[in-house]
C-alpha cells in the first residue's frame, strides 16, 4: 500500500477535531496533568462521569517523571500503597511503611489507568480563564494553545462547559489564582496563601484537609492545595498527591450526585 500524507493529515485534523467537539460539555473538568489529577481522572471516569483533563505542557504526568531531583523514583507512605495497586504499579517496601516505585513506570500507568477509564486527555492545551455564572459557581473553562500562551500571542480562546472543575495545577494553583484575582470583593473569599516550606510530615498529613471545594464548584488537589492553603511543601513523596486526588475524585461525585 502506498501511503498518502493527505490522508493521514486528515485522519489526524477529523479525528481530534470530533473528540474536542464531544469534549465541550463535561461534568468534570481537571487542569493540570500531574498525579494527583491523573488518580482523580481514574476514579471520575470508573464512576461514569464524562471527564476531561487539560494539561499545557507536551508530556503528561507532571513532576513525578523527574522523582527526586532526577532520580527517577518515587517514595510513597503506607496509606497510599492501595493507589499503586489499583494501577497495577510495581512497588517494594523499603523501610517499614516506605515504598518505592520507578516514576517512568508510574506516570506511564497513571495516564493508561485514567485512559483505560474513559477520561479524555488533551495536552498543549493552557487554561487562561475560568466561566462564572448563577450564585458564583464555577461552570466553565477558557482554553487556548499551550504554546500561544507561553508565548504571549494574542490569539482569541475558546471556552468549555463544565459541571465541576479540578485544580490541580501544581505551586501556582493557577485556576484558584485566576479566580482570586478576577472575583475580589465577593462574599466568598479565596485567599491563595502560597505554599510554606517543605516539611514532608505535616505537607502530607494536612492535604488530606486542604484537599476541598474551595469555591462553588471549583475543587483544588495536589499540590495546588497546599499552595491555597498555606500548608508546607511535600517533596518528592507521592502518596499524599495520589490519595488528594482520590479524594478531589470522591468531592466531586458526591456534589454531582446529589
Amino acid at each position: 500500500m502506498e501511503l498518502d500524507e493527505t490522508i493521514i493529515t486528515r485522519a489526524i485534523v477529523e479525528e481530534y477535531s470530533k473528540v474536542f467537539l464531544d469534549y465541550i460539555e463535561v461534568d468534570v473538568a481537571l487542569v493540570g496533568g500531574g498525579p494527583a489529577n491523573l488518580v482523580a481522572a481514574k476514579y471520575l471516569g470508573e464512576a461514569g462521569l464524562k471527564t476531561v483533563l487539560f494539561e499545557k505542557k507536551l508530556s503528561i504526568g507532571g513532576g513525578m517523571w523527574g522523582g527526586g531531583m532526577m532520580f527517577p523514583r518515587i517514595v510513597v507512605q503506607e496509606d497510599a500503597k492501595h493507589i499503586l495497586d489499583d494501577f497495577n504499579i510495581n512497588y517494594h517496601e523499603y523501610e517499614k511503611g516506605y515504598y518505592v516505585a520507578s516514576s517512568i513506570e508510574s506516570v506511564g500507568k497513571l495516564i493508561c489507568g485514567a485512559t483505560d477509564a474513559g477520561a479524555e486527555i488533551f495536552n498543549l492545551i493552557d487554561v487562561e480563564d475560568v466561566m462564572i455564572r448563577e450564585n458564583d459557581t464555577v461552570c466553565g473553562l477558557v482554553i487556548n494553545w499551550g504554546p500561544v500562551s507561553m508565548n504571549r500571542l494574542h490569539v482569541d480562546p475558546l471556552a468549555i462547559r463544565a459541571k465541576v472543575v479540578i485544580d490541580g495545577t501544581g505551586h501556582d494553583a493557577g485556576i484558584c489564582s485566576t479566580v482570586q484575582r478576577k472575583i475580589p470583593g465577593t462574599d466568598i473569599k479565596l485567599d491563595v496563601v502560597g505554599e510554606k516550606p517543605m516539611w514532608a510530615d505535616v505537607g502530607e498529613k494536612i492535604l488530606m484537609d486542604t484537599t476541598k471545594e474551595v469555591y462553588p464548584g471549583l475543587i483544588v488537589t495536589g499540590m495546588a492545595a497546599n499552595a491555597v492553603a498555606g500548608a508546607p511543601r511535600m517533596g518528592p513523596v507521592f502518596g499524599g498527591m495520589m490519595l488528594s486526588g482520590k479524594k478531589a475524585a470522591e468531592l466531586a461525585i458526591e456534589k454531582l450526585r446529589k
